[in-house]
């Protein structure tokens, strides 16, 4: 539901901006309004629910997404419609942060453990490859209230299905790690270098505004990480990145995720303004790498991370995903979907199902079930920083490598086209970077079968790094 938001409200944005009149300056506050808060609250919400409890942070989270879904479903100018989608964003932070935590502690086993995360992969990438189809479908055939009006009857199903079937856990105990000054520093540190990357993209990298936010944002995260070596009781423990695995998870998933936001976003754009696509039909062209992605996270990637481990199968899924993005590369101005999108679609989609239940797994199993909550949060931190970058630079490129060529005398299909095929390769170069990283940190894991076949938590016994 959360993923599914995010992506829905974009195929919208022309019918809401008629709707309420916006003007194209407000317009992208209604994706940022929504982006900021979600991206600076992480860190903390995943330590809440480490404190007060995963499974009461989490409803929370929900109630109030869902209770600002039906504000924004409702608002009649724009003031409402921007302050309800921050609300919003805040709601989806709270939840979402604590949902890995859940998985890590609830599911012991670590077959059951790897189908969960599986589950879990399927869900995100799902809700970003089903959203623009969906946004197309509820827009066209009701209105565009009805992409915030969907969430209510998921939520309230969501709060009473978990409050029966979630697990209770008391947490530590606000006593055990309440670092308000750290709090403050990464949650304010947070939105504004969020807001810097997403407002940069308007007023540009050398703007006055740019220059004096990005590094104030920059300080704000340093006096963070100070205060955090120095703290009794530390928001995000530093001795989290003694784990190599850890660290080099995240690292991995900032830079997958950075690519991966280049199909969605250019992938779009390129079916829609060359290949001349309606939204529907935009969004019915995402439908198949929805397909691949459900059958491998739900059915394939777990019985091959049992048999070889998790690094063998998130090495070849990276390695699917840099082959992908090159085929993308070679997309052409009069070309043809079943030729220039969909096969390269199809293998994106079996690289980052097998890919991103790996990582996370990787990553959650080198911890202690204490520390899950901040670790789910600081995934979920890396997800949305990486996903903001990414597009941030990929966008810089493709306006870079379509203004030379329209200078040249191209055509603006061609030249968009010469864009999108700069923003591939670069995806490809951050996935490949991934690759090369994950190669050389992440060490070699015996299969899941082997590594542990009882009902143990596997972050009791996770091995030191």
């Amino acid at each position: 539901m959360i993923v599914l938001d995010q992506n829905i409200v974009n195929v919208a944005l022309p019918a809401v901006q008629s709707g309420l009149g916006l003007s194209s300056e407000n317009l992208v506050w209604v994706v940022n309004a929504y982006v900021i808060p979600f991206g600076g609250l992480l860190l903390l919400a995943g330590r809440l629910g480490d404190l007060i409890g995963r499974k009461a942070v989490f409803l929370t989270g929900i109630v109030l997404f869902s209770a600002s879904s039906v504000l924004c479903g409702v608002a009649g100018s724009e003031t409402s419609l921007i302050v309800s989608r921050f609300l919003q964003g805040m709601g989806g932070a709270v939840a979402s942060a604590c949902i890995l935590g859940m998985v890590a502690t609830v599911f012991s086993g670590r077959r059951e453990q790897a189908q969960a995360i599986a589950a879990y992969s399927f869900a995100s990438a799902g809700g970003g490859a089903v959203g623009p189809l969906l946004g197309g479908v509820l827009t066209e055939m009701l209105s565009w209230h009805w992409i915030f009006f969907i969430n209510a009857p998921i939520g309230a199903t969501l709060v009473l299905v978990g409050m029966r079937v979630i697990p209770g856990d008391r947490g530590e105990g606000m006593g055990k790690g309440t670092d308000f000054l750290g709090a403050l520093l990464v949650t304010s540190g947070m939105m504004l270098l969020v807001y810097t990357v997403v407002d940069a993209e308007r007023v540009g990298w050398g703007a006055a505004r740019t220059l004096l936010l990005g590094p104030l944002s920059l300080l704000l995260l340093i006096g963070f990480v100070v205060r955090q070596a120095t703290a009794a009781r530390p928001l995000l423990p530093l001795s989290l990145f003694r784990s190599r695995s850890l660290a080099a998870a995240n690292i991995v998933q900032f830079l997958m995720i950075a690519g991966m936001f280049g199909l969605l976003f250019f992938g779009t754009l390129y079916l829609q303004r060359v290949l001349r696509y309606g939204s529907l039909q935009a969004g019915l062209g995402f439908v198949p790498i929805a397909v691949v992605i459900a059958v491998v996270s739900l059915g394939l990637s777990t019985r091959l991370i049992t048999k070889f481990g998790r690094r063998a199968m998130l090495l070849l899924g990276l390695a699917l995903i840099v082959g992908a993005f090159v085929m993308l590369s070679f997309a052409r101005v009069d070309g043809v979907y079943l030729v220039d999108f969909l096969p390269a679609s199809l293998v994106m989609g079996l690289g980052f199902g097998l890919a991103a239940p790996a990582v996370m797994g990787l990553g959650m199993t080198a911890v202690s079930s204490a520390e899950s909550g901040i670790a789910s949060g600081l995934f979920n931190t890396t997800q949305q920083i990486g996903g903001a970058l990414g597009l941030t630079v990929l966008s810089a490129f493709v306006s870079a490598r379509t203004n030379s060529l329209i200078a040249a005398g191209t055509t603006e299909a061609e030249a968009l086209v010469g864009g999108y095929h700069v923003a591939f390769l670069a995806a490809a170069g951050f996935t490949l970077t991934a690759l090369i990283i994950g190669t050389g940190l992440l060490k070699a894991t015996p299969p899941v079968g082997v590594e542990q076949q009882s009902t143990e938590s596997p972050v009791q016994n996770a091995p030191a790094s």
